[in-house]
């Protein structure tokens, strides 16, 4: 089944969508730009996204959902907010259609049905939010305000690809109103901390925790914190936002509250996002040339058990055993598969389950259980061994926990080793061409320096990390004085 994918070295783009398909993760759709989740893909944003709600919930947050279209009016309020995303947006401007007098059969939008204001398709919903929350505001007794949607939103694209750039998708945005500065950006912090730990503890990404370059801030925030992660063709991928908003949105919609001494104040706010590009980021960190290769946290299936057969009468033998198994294991929290179908053979399953990255298979046949052992292989290292089958629900749950951190550890070990510091402009091309990964490069701090390396080599500042060292240095381009390296790379 491997076969039918092209491997990451000849040409990994093409890894990718290859895999992304075979997997059963997504699927292209007829509407251009767009993707169908499958529901082993599907299965598996619910296990990321059940464990970032729960988090979400212990930091005292709530969910509630808001409108999917935005009036205009509404949308360019914030100035610098709706010049951001203008190109992308998709807007309604008729409310109908009718059947199509000319052609048979067809339709046609009705002319006389124009709505009096274009509505914009959500790209994202501070707009409709702080809209609301004008009304829900008064006094420093309604702050803070907590709330967090979960969504879909929409953002033309021209050039997609499944997960990491499609037209719609799949996220959760956090939108939150502070009395003072300090609770926001205290705000905005915690949730880039939450961020980075379901990422790292529960993806197995490391991730480098910083903060964007004034040219690379969300439109509209005054500070956009952010997590980047390392893909393993050295490219970076951006797997979460979170932004100070500081009062812009405050003001543009006039959400005022009376403070204890009874002045009045704008109210000071955040957001903060992440989206099914996070399923493009644990494909592109972890996986081979065979196929997935998942985290047992949010793996869709943990483990899968594999009869093999030998004539009928040793079938209900075996399958009593499998049975057993799976009570077994469902007890202990396992998400188990006992995969009894007839109509495909023991070779062709364990393809397929290697293809979807289930971290354990166990294989089972007649000889095994007069031996009381089973075979047990690793997704992630391919290892096979067999086991006994006294013990085996505990030994697999502690296998799960060195499997999680197995995985994360190789892509540490790989994003360290990809962390290059260069000095000069020919470092800093021959690493970028050469090696990859991120460069650890002094910065003047003009946007024209970062504009121009852009264009002369399509690497983007990611990030400042946090606590960043200070050094006095030379931009790495400019030769102009600096006080610490910055985090270039180029990136999806």
């Amino acid at each position: 089944m491997s076969k039918e994918i092209t491997s990451r070295s000849e040409d990994y783009s093409k890894w990718y969508n290859d895999l992304v398909v075979k997997s059963s993760l997504a699927d292209h759709s007829s509407v251009r730009g767009c993707m169908v989740i499958k529901p082993y893909g599907y299965a598996l944003w619910e296990n990321m996204r059940d464990a970032l709600d729960k988090m979400f919930k212990d930091t005292g947050h709530v969910n509630a959902y808001f409108p999917l279209f935005v009036p205009k009016s509404l949308f360019e309020a914030e100035e610098k907010n709706a010049e951001g995303f203008a190109k992308e947006c998709a807007v309604v401007t008729h409310y109908r259609l009718k059947a199509n007098p000319d052609k048979k059969g067809s339709l046609m939008v009705d002319p006389e049905a124009k709505l009096e204001e274009e509505l914009v398709v959500r790209p994202t919903s501070e707009a409709i939010i702080w809209n609301t929350y004008k009304n829900w505001i008064q006094s420093y007794r309604d702050l803070p305000i907590l709330i967090n949607q979960w969504a879909n939103v929409v953002r033309w694209e021209m050039r997609t690809r499944l997960f990491l750039r499609t037209a719609e998708f799949l996220w959760q945005e956090g939108h939150t109103a502070h009395a003072t500065s300090q609770e926001a950006v205290e705000e905005t912090v915690k949730m880039l901390h939450v961020y980075a730990d379901f990422v790292e503890n529960w993806m197995a990404v490391p991730v480098i925790k910083g903060v964007k370059s004034e040219s690379e801030r969300f439109a509209g925030a005054l500070d956009t914190y952010c997590i980047e992660a390392l893909m393993q063709d050295g490219k970076a991928l951006q797997a979460g936002t979170s932004h100070f908003l500081g009062q812009n949105f405050a003001k543009a919609f006039d959400v005022k509250f009376s403070d204890k001494e009874n002045k009045l104040d704008y109210v000071w706010a955040t957001s903060w996002g992440v989206s099914t590009r996070l399923i493009g980021a644990l494909v592109m960190a972890h996986s081979d040339d065979d196929g997935l290769i998942l985290p047992p946290r949010i793996a869709p299936l943990q483990v899968v058990i594999v009869p093999i057969y030998k004539g009928e009468e040793s079938k209900a033998v075996i399958n009593a055993k499998g049975q057993e198994l799976v009570d077994s294991f469902k007890a202990a929290g396992i998400r188990v598969k006992f995969d009894d179908n007839d109509n495909s053979r023991p070779g062709w399953k364990f393809a397929e389950y290697e293809m979807k990255g289930v971290p354990v298979r166990i294989a089972i046949g007649l000889r095994d259980l007069e031996n009381n052992v089973v075979e047990l292989a690793r997704r992630d290292t391919k290892e096979k061994t067999t086991v006994s089958l006294d013990g085996l629900t505990e030994r697999v749950v502690g296998l799960m926990t060195e499997i999680q951190q197995s995985i994360y550890n190789k892509a540490l070990e790989f994003r360290n080793s990809h962390i290059t510091r260069v000095d000069t402009w020919e470092e800093f091309q021959k690493t970028l061409t050469e090696k990859t990964g991120f460069l650890s490069a002094h910065w003047d701090g003009t946007p024209e320096t970062e504009e121009k390396i852009k264009e002369l080599t399509k690497a983007t500042i990611r990030c400042i990390p946090l606590d960043n060292e200070q050094e006095e240095g030379k931009c790495v381009l400019t030769g102009k004085p600096s006080k610490q390296r910055v985090l270039f790379a180029q990136a999806y």
